[in-house]
Formats: C-alpha cells, structure tokens, sequence
C-alpha cells in the first residue's frame, strides 16, 4: 500500500496529456447536458403540435428520470466490464441516436420512447467520466478534474437557450433536435481516435506517467467481472449512495423549482431575462471547479486525502445551511446571493463526493459504485419532487405558498450536514482490506 501522505512528486512541466483527456470528458459533459435540455426548451411548441396536456407531458418527464436511474446501474456496471474507452463510446453513440430520434417521431409513445433511451444512455456519462479522471489522474488532482468536467454541465446548460430558439426559429423543431443531437458525432470520432488509458499511450511520457501513478495502488491492467455483491462490502460504496440519495433531490429541487419559487414569491416575469437566475446557475460552475481545487490544493500542500476530502466537503455543506433562513430575508436579492452560494456549494460537495469513490477503490469498481449510487440518488430524485408538489399545494391552497418553499429550504439547509454526518459514521472505523487483483 503505497503511503500518500509522504509522496512530494511534482508534476511535469510541459506535460499535459492527462488535461487533452480530460478536454474530452469535458465536452461529452457539456453535450450530455445540452441534450437533455432541448426537450424542456421545445414544449411550448410540442404542446401546441401534439395538443399535449401537463399529464402527458409528466409521462415523458418521467420516462426519462426512471431510465436514467435505471441507466446509472446498467451503464456503470457495462462499462467496468468493457473499459472506458469502449464503455464511453456505446453510451454516446446510444444517446446520440436518441437525440436525433426525438425529431423523427410522431405521437406522445415515441416520444416516451425516445426519452427512455436517452435516459438509460445518458446515465452512462458520469460512471465513465469518473473511471477516465480515475485512470488518468493522481489522487492529489482527481477533485480538481472532476470539478472541471462537471462543469461542462452547467455550459450546456446555458448553451441549450442560445442554441434551441434559433435552431427553432430557422428549421423548426425536429432539426433542433437532429442538430443538437449530432454534435455527439464529432466527440464519438474525436474519443475513438484520441483516447487511450495511460498504459496505452504512446503520447504520454515517462514522467507524465509516473506523476499520474505517483499516489495510486499498483491496479490490474485486464477488465474483471466485478459482481455487484463484492461492492456491497466497502464502506465508500454505502457512504457515496448515502450523499447522493440526501443532496441529489435538493439539487433538481434548485434545477427544477428555483425559477417558479421566483414567480410565485417574487412575481418574477419569466418570459423575460432573468438576471438573478443567471447568476445563481452560472455561479454552479465556480463551486465545482473551485470545490475540485480546494481539496486537491490541499492534497498538494501535505494533508492526508480523506481528511482534505472530508474538510472540503464539510466547508460546502455549512455553505447550503443558510438557505434555511429564507423566510427572514425579505430581499430578492440578498435570497438571491444565499442560494447562488447553495448552488455553488452542492457543485463542489458533488466533485469531492464523486472522488471518494476513485480514491478508495481499484479503477475495476469505481464506474459500478457511481452506477450504483448514482442509481440511488436518481431515485431519491423522482421520489423527493412528489414530496414538493404536496406541500407546495397544500399551502398554495391556504394562500401561503411561500410558506411551502419555507419548509423546503429548511430540508435543503440540513441535508448536506446531516449527509456528511452519516458518511462520517459510516467511515469512522478503517476501511476492510480491498482486493486489487
């Protein structure tokens, strides 16, 4: 077992490979989200041509949500079997073809359908995304990489809105789709030609390589079945899906709510700019890449990786707990401020919570533990919003809708901490000798 804490090998200068690789988790990261938002950006107009209902288009919705869950297990699980190179490629060749499918269908079932293969697809993104950063980078730098491919999510994100109303406007709607939807094309050809594991490569230098391996276990070079039970047995693979069931339902209430709680407390026009919705999600791609850099610094400076993990971690979830305090700050903006730090604050937990994973086992488990608790935290992610249409009604009814949003928030504020306890706990003793071979 290799000891971390009395490793001081710097990085090469001039090397970079590990960051070209990383370019390409970037992009297939942002391309991941930009799909997933075309459809939501083109209802007003599907509405109109399908004479959609909100129940018909709840179906679809939940279509998607309930394939991605699934996705995440199935898809983590294929690509430890196969390998990332390949693993990465079969999912972004399926869910490019479901993104250019959206545009050929003609009733509300094929959209269902299309929706359940983009979600089983899609999900395979962050088990391959974290097994690439795994492979490619040393535990000191793995945070900060994935803080940066992570942000690729929030890019997308801001490039379906410049992207689909003019696409729309110009060609309609299924071109919309079949445009956006190739742009996984090029990354599909670009990954196969480019990507090798650093074993593989014949760009990587000598001392590139020896920095990238400079802190990890020696690991097995041939793919193994892993089967899921043997996962069942490590503490990492339990406190991982413990912080992905607790904060992923906060994060798609802060995706998915934020712009009605606006509307309704704030009486927000949303069919115009809205400067404080801006901030809060441009504001998500400054806590991921930051939270990345933070533990990695950190790392670099001589702490021990759990406990830079751990602190980090800790600091962002002290950051979400004034959001609970909402219903005493009167001003939009000053709300505005709390929960942009919220936001930024679940990015960079996100990063170092997905890390844990690479840090603490062999490359062969870490995309079936992302599937797994990824799985999970999907789950809790369907289940939560049922939660909030619930309270959201009952006191919309009462006349005091922002009495609904309060209790919330309240959940929000305590679920990182309350998370980072149970993962404390479930940590607290040594991890079991895990195999290698």
């Amino acid at each position: 077992m290799i000891n971390t804490t009395m490793i001081k090998i710097h990085p090469p200068k001039k090397q970079n490979m590990r960051w070209w690789m990383l370019s390409l988790v970037f992009l297939a990261t942002t391309i991941n989200y930009l799909d997933r938002q075309v459809m939501g950006l083109l209802k007003p107009t599907l509405e109109a041509d399908f004479h959609w209902t909100e129940k018909d288009y709840s179906y679809i919705v939940m279509a998607f949500t309930a394939s991605y869950a699934l996705g995440y297990l199935a898809m983590g699980r294929f690509i430890d079997r196969v390998g990332t190179k390949i693993g990465y490629a079969v999912s972004l060749i399926i869910w490019t073809l479901a993104s250019i499918g959206h545009g050929f269908v003609k009733n509300t079932f094929g959209f269902i359908l299309a929706r359940t293969a983009l979600g089983l697809s899609e999900a395979g993104n962050f088990p391959a995304a974290i097994k690439s950063v795994a492979e490619w980078f040393p535990k000191k730098e793995r945070a900060l990489a994935t803080g940066l491919f992570n942000s690729g999510a929030t890019v997308g994100a801001i490039l379906a809105p410049l992207l689909v109303p003019w696409i729309l406007g110009h060609y309609g709607w299924q071109q919309t789709f079949v445009w956006i939807g190739a742009a996984g094309m090029i990354w599909i050809v670009l990954w196969w030609k480019f990507y090798r594991a650093p074993e593989q490569s014949k760009k990587l230098t000598y001392e590139e390589y020896q920095y990238i391996k400079s802190d990890q276990d020696a690991q097995p070079e041939e793919q193994s079945k892993v089967p899921l039970s043997e996962l069942f047995k490590y503490k990492v693979t339990w406190s991982f899906a413990i912080g992905k069931i607790m904060t992923d339902p906060i994060w798609y209430f802060f995706m998915f709510w934020l712009p009605a709680y606006f509307a309704d407390v704030f009486k927000m026009d949303l069919t115009k700019p809205s400067l404080p919705l801006i901030l809060i999600y441009s504001g998500t791609t400054l806590g991921s890449i930051g939270g990345g850099y933070l533990s990695s610094w950190l790392i670099k400076k001589g702490w021990e990786i759990n406990k830079a993990r751990n602190i980090t971690m800790l600091l962002f979830a002290l950051m979400v707990v004034p959001v609970m305090f909402s219903k005493y700050l009167g001003n939009m903006w000053v709300i505005t401020i709390v929960i942009a730090f919220a936001t930024a604050a679940h990015q960079g937990w996100g990063a170092n919570l997905m890390t844990t994973v690479g840090d603490r086992l062999p490359n062969k488990y870490v995309s079936s533990v992302i599937g797994f608790g990824g799985m999970l935290g999907s789950v809790a992610g369907i289940i939560f919003p049922l939660f909030i249409g619930i309270i959201l009604d009952t006191f919309k009814k009462a006349g005091n809708i922002n009495g609904g949003y309060n209790i919330i928030f309240f959940i929000a504020g305590i679920s990182y901490i309350a998370a980072w306890l149970i993962i404390r706990f479930i940590n607290r003793k040594p991890e079991n000798k895990i195999k290698t071979n």
